[in-house]
């Protein structure tokens, strides 16, 4: 597993990091491939916050935890991650299509931060570029679920690879924007 670590308003030590590692290496058996670990330790209030986000084929599962101890922030998100590997990969297996955990994804695209512009009224704040895999709606939905998202861009294999959206309904359920097809 490859590891990235950042930081936010504090400094790291090396037995933290060493000791995230150790904790997360242990989720590499549920992966048949490399996956790529994202760790974020911040402080907040006092209280002091681990951000593990994990890439594996496409798939994402990402946990947030915030308490008095790092180290306990760390067990924490590790097992809120560990659970849901446990919960959704059988209904991805299963459900959704055969060997979907197996398949691999096209490389996504370098995070590229949008460049200082002059101040108007549609200022862009973050730009982001990734590659758009194909997949289900019930399957986009599952990563919107696992990103913990308000909506979901995929393409959609139902609809002849249509670009589509899923989201969040407020009054309960989710929604689905696709492309017609039409000009």
């Amino acid at each position: 597993m490859k590891f990235t670590f950042a930081e936010k308003k504090m400094d790291s030590s090396e037995d933290l990091r060493a000791y995230a590692v150790k904790k997360i290496s242990k989720l590499d058996r549920f992966f048949r491939s490399e996956a790529e670990a994202f760790v974020t330790f911040s402080l907040e209030r006092g209280r002091f916050r681990a951000e593990i986000t994990i890439n594996s084929n496409g798939t994402y599962y990402r946990a947030s935890e915030l308490t008095s101890d790092m180290y306990a922030s760390v067990d924490s998100g590790v097992a809120a991650i560990e659970r849901q590997i446990r919960r959704n990969k059988t209904r991805l297996e299963k459900r959704l299509r055969e060997g979907s955990l197996e398949k691999e994804a096209a490389a996504p695209a370098p995070f590229i931060p949008a460049e200082d512009e002059p101040a108007d009224e549609f200022k862009i704040v973050r730009s982001k570029r990734f590659s758009i895999k194909p997949m289900s709606a019930e399957e986009a939905i599952l990563q919107m679920n696992l990103l913990d998202h308000e909506f979901f861009v995929f393409r959609n294999m139902d609809a002849e690879d249509a670009i589509a959206v899923v989201y969040k309904r407020r009054q309960g359920g989710y929604g689905l924007i696709c492309d017609d097809g039409e000009d």
